[in-house]
């Protein structure tokens, strides 16, 4: 590798950028980070992960959204909530987190750059900086973690005040009174469910007729059910035929003839892998309709096996923390490193209001299959600490294998459900059983203890194991000789 000026290139300083470069730091290698941002961490720091799960905590804490059950709704906090109190927050915890990964860097001596990069052969790249310079670097291997960025069609009147994609949502000038969300995705929902909280009159369309439709149904017909009495008006089943910007307010005509009006509409229907840019065509790479690079998922070597590529650009889960275990396996795999492979077992975090949080399969995916199974429910209400804190609503739902007993899938829909997923997904992953919940003791009073009431609901419906039996001992023929006598 002596003959290039760096072991490793990471063009993109995200999640799975961030964890590889320090991967390769910490092997000692030379390696560069570039951004084209002056500031880095990529799209998770600055207008995707942490802006919006920051926006969320903020919005709860400021409405007083978890203590509504007890003193109902604080109309005048509300009305004394604005843009900048949101905002405030907000940056506080970006300048934090671009401190740390600066720190990170700097300890693990990670070089950095700015600038726009692009391949120019197979082993080179030229970086364009923002004063109008290029420079040519080569390296051995290269990792592309360049993220995504939005979809923005043509039919979208975008003003980046009244009509705005997830990046502008977050500069908004003042908090709108009502609000039109567009694309049921994560982002959207996310969304639209914090800005409920607000109570701001929020409409969430949705072309198609289901949405979310990766987690398990039953959880989504109890999500669905709680955004609604939270004041959300969901549109599913009629894609949007026109968006005007009226000035004042956004007219939004649906296929079906209805129309929806709006001090502000959120577009938030998809992204794109962020790929445009890198001249992939110099190094032979393609990309597919949504501009996204096809990978080997367990080592992230891309058609042309000294490239890699990382995290949301490459599709599915496209998530922040999936995204930092594969440029951890990617850098090691790249620079002949041993490493540990990923566990098979992720959990699935949505913050929305209320959150969704999954591991494993859906009870869907088993019928696909015909894996026969039992199913445990609990609801938060039927935990002491439920109570305690006023929860009127939330479920947590596990799927164990009728014939090896094996936990197959949790779900979880409420407070505190991105969390409380962790404790499935080690039991996943060590292959526990029904038992071990029947078994084991839960801090009480804890949320937790809905996995204690879950587990007991479907163990009292499975047959019994034949350890678990009573077995009657062999009478004793002189005593059955006698009581015949």
């Amino acid at each position: 590798m002596s003959k290039y000026d760096y072991d490793l290139i990471i063009i993109g300083s995200g999640p799975s950028g961030r964890s590889a470069a320090i991967q390769a730091g910490k092997l000692k290698r030379r390696v560069l980070v570039i951004d084209r941002k002056d500031r880095f961490g990529g799209v998770s720091v600055h207008t995707g992960t942490i802006p919006s799960k920051t926006l969320r905590e903020t919005v709860l804490n400021l409405s007083g959204w978890r203590e509504r059950s007890f003193y109902g709704r604080s109309y005048r906090v509300k009305d004394q909530i604005r843009a900048e109190d949101l905002k405030a927050r907000l940056h506080m915890t970006l300048d934090h987190e671009v401190d740390v990964l600066e720190h990170q860097f700097n300890r693990n001596h990670v070089e950095t750059m700015n600038g726009l990069a692009k391949f120019v052969g197979p082993h080179e790249i030229e970086v364009a900086t923002d004063a109008g310079e290029t420079t040519r670097l080569t390296a051995a291997k290269f990792l592309i973690a360049t993220g995504t960025k939005t979809y923005r069609p043509d039919y979208v009147p975008f003003n980046g005040k009244t009509v705005v994609d997830g990046d502008d949502f977050l500069e908004m000038a003042e908090i709108p009174r009502s609000l039109v969300v567009i694309g049921a995705g994560v982002i959207g929902v996310e969304y639209a469910t914090m800005f409920s909280a607000l109570d701001v009159r929020v409409t969430l369309i949705e072309p198609r007729e289901t949405f979310l439709d990766f987690i398990d149904s039953r959880l989504i017909h109890d999500f669905t059910h709680q955004i609604r009495e939270n004041g959300v008006d969901l549109r599913l089943g009629s894609a949007v035929e026109k968006i005007e910007d009226a000035g004042g307010h956004v007219e939004v005509t649906l296929e079906n003839g209805r129309h929806v009006r709006a001090e502000m509409l959120l577009f938030a229907a998809g992204r794109m892998g962020a790929t445009s840019a890198l001249n992939l065509g110099a190094v032979g790479l393609e990309t597919d309709h949504r501009n996204r690079i096809n990978v080997d998922r367990k080592t992230y070597q891309t058609a042309v096996p000294h490239i890699y590529a990382t995290g949301d650009v490459i599709g599915h889960p496209s998530l922040a923390s999936t995204s930092l275990q594969q440029g951890r396996v990617a850098a090691c795999h790249a620079l002949d490193t041993p490493t540990l492979p990923e566990s098979p077992w992720y959990p699935y975090g949505i913050y929305s209001v209320p959150e969704i949080s999954t591991c494993g399969m859906s009870e869907e995916e088993l019928q696909e299959r015909g894996i026969p199974y039992e199913v445990g429910v609990a609801r938060f209400r039927e935990t002491s600490r439920g109570h305690i804190m006023g929860l009127e609503h939330g479920m947590l739902k596990m799927l164990f294998s009728l014939k090896t007993r094996r936990v197959l899938g949790v779900q979880i829909v409420g407070e505190g459900a991105t969390e409380l997923i962790h404790i499935a997904q080690a039991v996943l992953n060590l292959k526990g059983t029904v038992d071990y919940f029947v078994q084991n003791t839960f801090n009480y009073p804890t949320l937790a203890e809905a996995y204690k009431i879950a587990g007991l609901d479907a163990f009292n419906r499975m047959p019994i194991p034949d350890e678990f039996k009573v077995r009657k001992k062999p009478a004793d023929p002189a005593k059955k000789e006698a009581k015949k006598a």
